[in-house]
């Protein structure tokens, strides 16, 4: 059995710290389960069969910036705050964020709210399958919700455009870390997104999503996660840019590198969709 987290309410919770927690009457508990197309499931299907109890689904797809033509960019403030409020989400909330794989698109929930400028926001390590393999409760009710006001200050260095990373990589001062797996990174696999090119940002470096997490899908704890970003070559006292396919698995870097004590760190949005798309940008291999 993996041990529990060091908890921490801005980070990480363990299953552990949510069922002591899970009636405080400030806390509030988001699905955020997503997957791939490819896979074929219905993340919000299986939320409505089964979730943690009181939890609200939030819909990465959704709370998106539809303006652009890349999936699920980072949503306006002004469409943030009207989900939030309508999932009675708001100031003075703690909030614990899960998804039904242990520790994947839960984490560019958790990315998106600091973004938005809300800090009291943890990943449940494990997630759903933990909670579940523990005998905890699920339930498959929605939650009652009561609107509540939230104040948002959106954190712009936390995220960045493919003006900034281009600008990084010919000056190879930042680390642009790549949570691809290796064969894609290497331009050796296709991408699951047709259309796009194969291969890496020039000066990025490779640190696969997987190899911060446990077999159990729980993240590993701090000195694991400090010696993957040291095997992958990253010199930790330089600053980060994450990137990957289209900007989720790229926050479970943003999330380790929290965990570490890594503050200067950034997510390249577009990631690989947006990079890989356009003729005039260079690319590696190899």
């Amino acid at each position: 059995m993996t041990p529990a987290p060091q908890d921490d309410p801005k980070t990480l919770v363990s299953t552990e710290w949510l069922a002591q927690h899970i009636n405080d009457p400030d806390l509030r508990i988001i699905d955020a389960s997503w997957h791939m197309p490819a896979t074929g499931r219905d993340a919000k299907a299986e939320y409505a069969s089964a979730h943690i109890p009181g939890a609200r689904f939030f819909d990465i797809d959704e709370i998106a910036d539809h303006r652009s033509e890349l999936p699920h960019m980072a949503p306006p403030v002004e469409k943030f705050i009207s989900r939030m409020r309508a999932m009675g989400i708001g100031d003075g909330h703690q909030v614990v964020v899960y998804d039904s794989t242990g520790v994947f698109s839960a984490a560019r929930v958790w990315w998106t709210f600091r973004l938005m400028g809300k800090m009291d926001i943890a990943v449940l390590d494990g997630g759903l399958p933990k909670w579940q393999a523990e005998g905890h409760e699920v339930e498959d009710m929605p939650p009652m919700v009561r609107d509540r006001h939230i104040t948002v200050q959106r954190q712009s260095g936390l995220v960045k455009d493919v003006t900034q990373v281009a600008q990084a990589s010919k000056l190879a001062e930042t680390e642009i870390i790549d949570a691809r797996a290796a064969a894609r990174f290497m331009g050796e696999a296709p991408e699951p997104r047709p259309g796009l090119r194969l291969g890496h940002i020039p000066n990025s470096k490779n640190l696969p999503f997987v190899d911060l997490l446990n077999g159990d899908c729980t993240l590993k704890a701090v000195p694991a996660l400090k010696a993957a970003f040291e095997t992958a070559g990253i010199d930790l006292s330089k600053p980060a840019i994450t990137t990957c396919g289209s900007g989720v698995t790229a926050a479970i870097l943003n999330l380790a590198l929290e965990r570490i004590g890594h503050r200067n760190h950034a997510l390249y949005d577009g990631s690989w969709a947006e990079w890989g798309m356009y003729d005039d940008l260079p690319i590696a291999k190899g």
